[in-house]
């Protein structure tokens, strides 16, 4: 059995991670380029300034944090000199598109996620007129994906808020990014009718909770403030449904979730209640935004927190009557957590529990589970009966170039036809409706989690290091050929 024959194959970036062009045609900064590098055991950190000292400093970018404020009191976020932040060049998208779009040509890519810069658009976020050099820029990327027969599929808010909204409003913790981000959001798709069929609103919106500076611009971290910029990130994403329902019903919108199977290390049922809850942390955004409510121990844990939302009950009106269109997502592998102290914490640079002894691991710790895909499926689907597309999938390794310019990563290779193969069996065994698959990083690109170049994703090797050194030469992986081979036959051939 093979694939539907309008399976969207292709690869998937983000403008932060590998576009580049900073500060060029009139772009403005946005908060991923405050971060510099880091490594596996390095945090990334978030560069500041105070206006009234003058004093700089750098915050280590954690995952969690048990403090309000993120940066001191009175600073804001600011790109330093003698800093290196790798979103600035990335992999320099900006100045090679053409070249890149026409190697995803070549591997057959029917489509291309990708994410729109905002304050290339809008250089402060809440600018009164759009960055008419930014718009044409993005003219060409979609002018370049149809010269190929590439569908793109683009996200409006990639870990990409204008650092002006951070600095005048806090960031998404303010109701009045809603509106800013509306009017960013229709100026795009009524410039790109007939160019872009198919939006996401806000990458992995459930980041909110682990990295709020990444994934809303907040730098007050109290549980508030997460929560009031979650219900606003909400209520922008149906206005963008709305939006479109009413003027252009062709095209599609969708959430961005990122997802993982969550499994017990043990049968205890405290184990089991524990996987239970890491898996609502995750679920419940899903149920506002695709789902179209807030559930009822959602709300349950607000009431225990004392959380009180800044809405009306226009907010839920819109939520369940524009809901996402389809429910996209990110998964990359497993988790497993326990309540018992088994001595073995996986590394993970997410919240990824302990070490499962059933599954591999790559250098950073994130577990390569080939039966994960096929169980997101099933879970995303049936929860909510509506279209579902996987939209990041891959697997960081430090790709060795060699002296003829050839990359030989079979372990890619390996990891990808067991994630493809769960696919097969969601779709021809467990009847799930999948759109398609988009591999992270299809071009090497800058790692979201560390800043690293090693932990290298995409078919194509790009000559970059973790300095900013390289020729940004581009040379095709093995990986290139096979997965041309795998959209050539619909995905039957995986040898």
């Amino acid at each position: 059995m093979s694939f539907p024959k309008e399976f969207l194959w292709g690869g998937a970036t983000a403008a932060n991670q590998y576009e580049g062009g900073y500060l060029e045609g009139g772009k403005g900064i946005n908060t991923s380029d405050t971060l510099t590098n880091g490594s596996h055991t390095v945090a990334r950190r978030v560069t500041w300034r105070n206006p009234q000292t003058n004093e700089t400093g750098s915050t280590p970018m954690v995952f969690t944090s048990a403090t309000d404020r993120f940066i001191p009191e009175g600073a804001i976020p600011a790109v330093l000199e003698n800093e290196y932040y790798p979103s600035h060049t990335a992999t320099d998208f900006y100045h090679h598109f053409k070249e890149d779009i026409a190697l995803m040509g070549e591997m057959g890519f029917k489509t291309f996620r990708m994410s729109m810069n905002w304050a290339r658009i809008f250089p402060n976020g809440d600018d009164e007129q759009p960055n008419e050099e930014g718009l044409k820029f993005y003219d060409e990327v979609f002018d370049e994906c149809k010269k190929y027969g590439i569908e793109p599929l683009v996200t409006l808010s990639h870990y990409e808020t204008p650092i002006g909204l951070t600095i005048k409003y806090g960031g998404w913790k303010d109701r009045r990014c809603i509106d800013f981000f509306e009017k960013y959001a229709k100026t795009v798709i009524e410039r790109y009718v007939g160019k872009v069929k198919y939006y996401l609103t806000f990458n992995e919106i459930n980041i909110m909770s682990m990295m709020p500076y990444m994934a809303g611009g907040l730098v007050d971290f109290s549980e508030q403030a997460k929560a009031q910029g979650a219900h606003n990130q909400f209520v922008a994403s149906a206005k963008v449904v709305k939006f479109c329902h009413e003027n252009y019903p062709d095209i599609k919108v969708g959430q961005m979730l990122a997802y993982g199977p969550v499994y017990t290390y043990t049968c205890d049922p405290a184990d089991q209640i524990l996987a239970l809850e890491r898996s609502q942390e995750t679920i419940w955004y899903a149920d506002v935004q695709t789902g179209g409510h807030y559930p009822e121990f959602k709300l349950k844990d607000y009431e225990r927190k004392g959380i009180q939302l800044e809405d009306c009950p226009e907010d839920y009106e819109l939520l369940e009557k524009y809901s996402a269109d389809f429910l996209s997502f990110s998964c990359y592998g497993s988790s497993t957590v326990t309540t018992h102290d088994v001595g073995n914490d996986s590394g993970g640079n997410f919240v990824m529990g302990v070490t499962n002894p059933y599954v591999k691991t790559n250098a950073w710790g994130w577990a390569t589970d080939p039966a994960c895909l096929r169980l997101a499926c099933n879970t995303l689907y049936y929860r909510y009966n509506k279209p579902i597309w996987i939209v990041e999938n891959g697997i960081g390794w430090s790709d060795v170039l060699e002296e003829d310019k050839t990359v030989h990563d079979d372990y890619r290779i390996d990891y990808l036809r067991q994630n493809i193969q769960s696919m097969d069996d969601a779709i021809n065994k467990d009847g799930v409706n999948l759109m398609g698959y988009t591999m992270w990083g299809c071009i090497d690109l800058v790692s979201a989690g560390t800043g690293e170049m090693r932990k290298r994703y995409g078919f194509v090797y790009v000559d970059r290091d973790d300095e900013g050194n390289g020729s940004l030469n581009r040379y095709k992986k093995d990986s290139f050929y096979w997965y041309k081979k795998v959209i050539e036959t619909q995905g039957e051939d995986l040898d």
